[in-house]
């Protein structure tokens, strides 16, 4: 048991220092692409983007997790042939499904542009990135195997493999087909996607040759599928309730960017000018507000486990101690985020994608996206109580009410209104699984920390604005240099303040996960 927590950690650490570079790579190759196609060419991206999670979220079928699952049990009770069942028939099902609807798409590729793109620019965008669905899926079911035998550092490799190929293949797509178009330039874009994504599988394959089980004597495709109907239905059993939310995203991304340029249209915006703000938002602001939720995305893992043998045996205090580490772990990560990205958000977009205009979309969900960083948190919390419907329900109200917000406020207030209306969203997604959560073991926790972090937080901004104006003004240094020296020196002064109230050292050991 020691052995087997131990290797839980390495793997969630490999996972992180894996998605820590893999965000950084994706920023850098997203920096660069911004620059080179402009909001506009970016709005194309965003809008053709979208039907390939749909395709995937369908092919899929919740499985991944399930295989996680059930090469776990397997391979605990030294059942390598069921393991390789399990491959065997998970791999038919994705393979048979995502050809299927690719093949589909492909076909129908001009009905769905004219019903799903509000810019027909972003058609061949959208034709370059849909073979990516049956690449995407097999790699799924590879990654499901891998996670069962806690086999992570294959998983992180593959993933940074994919990355680094990718930037390398975008660069040289987009300089290559810029001169021919930013309608082009976007599918080329795409494309690199798909062949770094082909590369990434390539790896996985390789890797089950050298770490997956022998093939047994006398197996066969065709015997598996015969004897594969208790695993498949083991499969579905487990992977069809957790379809339903990422069922619900991909359909409501699916429908975002059309839904948006409608809102936009309705207040005066034309197509062209609705395609670029709609890059800002979703290409500039985006970005930069996901980049600190990598660290919360990987650790809140850990939290499942820890939440499940809570709730097993009954521990209410333990329970509560997780949820506080939860909650914690985004207070830690979310407060000096959320105070940078909005004192330095006209800075920021400046620099790094040469817009100042989308400055102002950034500074308007900045405030609001610190509740998202408690989202998985508390979504792992929920995981480990049992309440997984709970999370779905969360999701549809919050995504309905976003998108009237979306459509009303867009249609008034322009991009603008629209940027409130995602900040809404995010708002009721975050109040619901906190009360779905205080609902189940209720709410003991102490406001105090939060007081004297929200002090630290207005002390921090207030030495930003102040060091960046003196940097700027006075000493008249470039903007790059100011912004860098600001931001240390307001990072500096926010972590002696927390120093100073005791913070630090209570939220940082309440995050760690009692043995």
């Amino acid at each position: 048991m020691a052995q087997k927590k131990e290797s839980f950690m390495r793997g969630t650490m490999a996972l992180s220092v894996a998605a820590f570079i893999n965000r950084i790579l994706g920023f850098i190759s997203g920096m660069y692409v911004a620059r080179f196609l402009g909001a506009e060419g970016i709005g194309l991206l965003m809008m053709a983007h979208p039907l390939v999670p749909l395709v995937i979220t369908i092919t899929e079928l919740g499985l991944p997790i399930a295989i996680s699952k059930l090469v776990a049990e397997a391979y605990a009770r030294d059942e390598l042939l069921k393991v390789r069942r399990i491959l065997h028939v998970s791999l038919a099902v994705t393979g048979v499904l995502s050809v299927a609807l690719t093949t589909l798409s492909l076909l129908g590729s001009h009905w769905i542009a004219s019903i799903m793109l509000s810019d027909q620019r972003a058609y061949y965008a959208m034709l370059a990135i849909t073979p990516i669905a049956p690449i995407v899926a097999v790699s799924a079911v590879l990654k499901g195997y891998f996670r069962g035998i806690q086999r992570m550092k294959v998983i992180a490799a593959s993933d940074v493999l994919e990355y680094s190929v990718q930037i390398a293949c975008v660069l040289a797509l987009v300089h290559l087909l810029l001169p021919y178009g930013v309608a082009y330039a976007a599918a080329g874009a795409m494309a690199a996607s798909v062949i770094s994504e082909a590369i990434s599988l390539s790896f996985l394959v390789i890797s089950y040759k050298l770490y997956g089980e022998a093939k047994v004597a006398g197996e066969t495709w065709a015997g598996h599928l015969r004897n594969g109907k208790k695993t498949l239905t083991e499969l579905l059993q487990i992977g069809l309730p957790t379809t339903g939310t990422g069922l619900v995203h991909s359909v409501y991304s699916a429908f975002q960017p059309l839904l948006i340029a409608t809102s936009l249209a309705m207040a005066g915006v034309s197509t062209a000018l609705a395609t670029k703000q709609f890059g800002m938002l979703a290409g500039y602001a985006f970005p930069l507000l996901y980049m600190p939720s990598f660290i919360t995305q990987s650790l809140s893992t850990a939290l499942v486990p820890a939440a499940s043998e809570a709730a097993a045996n009954k521990n209410d205090r333990l329970m509560h101690e997780r949820m506080n580490q939860a909650l914690n772990l985004g207070l830690l990560i979310g407060a000096p985020a959320t105070v940078i990205l909005f004192q330095w958000a006209t800075p920021l977009t400046t620099l790094v994608y040469h817009a100042p205009e989308a400055g102002l979309l950034l500074k308007i969900l900045a405030p609001i996206f610190f509740l998202h960083y408690f989202d998985a948190p508390m979504h792992a919390i929920l995981l480990g109580l049992g309440r997984a419907n709970a999370t779905l329900w969360n999701y549809v109200v919050s995504t309905a009410l976003k998108a009237i917000a979306i459509f009303v406020f867009g249609s008034q207030f322009g991009i603008v209104g629209v940027t409130f209306g995602i900040g809404i969203g995010i708002m009721m997604q975050a109040m619901l699984n906190f009360f779905s959560i205080s609902s189940s073991i209720g709410i003991y926790m102490s406001i105090g920390p939060y007081l004297k972090v929200g002090a630290c937080m207005l002390l921090m901004a207030i030495c930003g604005r102040w060091t960046l104006e003196y940097l700027t003004v006075v000493e008249h240094l470039s903007l790059l240099w100011s912004v860098i020296g600001s931001i240390l020196c307001s990072l500096l002064v926010y972590f002696v303040a927390l120093l100073s109230m005791n913070a630090l050292r209570r939220v940082s050991r309440s995050i760690l996960i009692p043995r």
